[in-house]
């Protein structure tokens, strides 16, 4: 067997996963695709759909399964905040404000990194809060260039319009001023991962005070210069 790890099961289980990539297959072709037997071939096609990493069709052909996919989203989680943490750290610095890196996770963005302003009035936002997907910039930015449908899904109850979303797609950042929270100001950029997807949104925030009614005006560039510099960090680790 070529490419033998010296691990034989493993080996085999890999052949099958190897010819599912090329798309559905039936036993008969998984035998004639890995070379295997036909009694092994199933036990492990069998054994893989039970740990979910091989599934079936409506056909009952075996297909990659959705362990593979919660996996991938896991593994580009990992690279992301490995990527976007000492990226937020001088966001922080630059700005003199609390920076924030959210995803989507269906209704709600969640905080998944943060670097927060040492002292004096700041927003705090820990890592793990979820916050509704209807208020505040990041949530403008991760609801922007979703496809039709589910944009306008989002905008029912939201604080801001489709006009408001049109404009941030236009220039590429997000401001909000209260729309979260009474007295709170926020600037946003997204960052894009494999097909120029929306995948996540980097963001400052603090009191209206310091960040004004305009806060874009402060700090959009260095919002999207940090975003763009996670993107393609992103995109080199891929």
């Amino acid at each position: 067997m070529d490419n033998s790890s010296g691990v034989g099961v493993l080996d085999k289980a890999v052949l099958v996963l190897n010819a599912l990539e090329a798309g559905p297959a039936s036993l008969a072709q998984l035998v004639q695709a890995t070379g295997l037997a036909r009694p092994t071939a199933h036990r492990l096609a069998v054994a893989l759909e039970y740990h979910r990493i091989v599934s079936r069709d409506t056909q009952g052909r075996f297909v990659l399964g959705p362990r593979l996919s919660e996996l991938s989203t896991a593994a580009g989680e990992d690279r992301l905040l490995a990527v976007a943490s000492p990226v937020l750290t001088q966001l922080r610095d630059m700005t003199g404000e609390s920076a924030q890196l959210y995803r989507r996770q269906g209704d709600e963005r969640v905080c998944v990194a943060a670097a927060e302003r040492a002292s004096g009035l700041r927003d705090t936002v820990p890592v793990g809060s979820a916050l509704p997907m209807l208020a505040g910039s990041a949530a403008q930015i991760l609801l922007a260039w979703e496809e039709p449908d589910r944009l306008h899904r989002g905008l029912r109850g939201a604080k801001f319009t489709a006009a408001t979303l049109a404009s941030v797609r236009r220039r590429g950042w997000a401001h909000s001023v209260g729309e979260r929270e009474q007295g709170v100001a926020s600037v946003s950029a997204p960052i894009r991962g494999a097909g120029g997807k929306v995948v996540a949104a980097v963001s400052v925030s603090g009191p209206i005070e310091r960040l004004t009614r305009t806060p874009g005006r402060l700090h959009a560039a260095p919002v999207v210069t940090a975003a763009e510099r996670i993107t393609e960090s992103m995109r080199r680790a891929n």
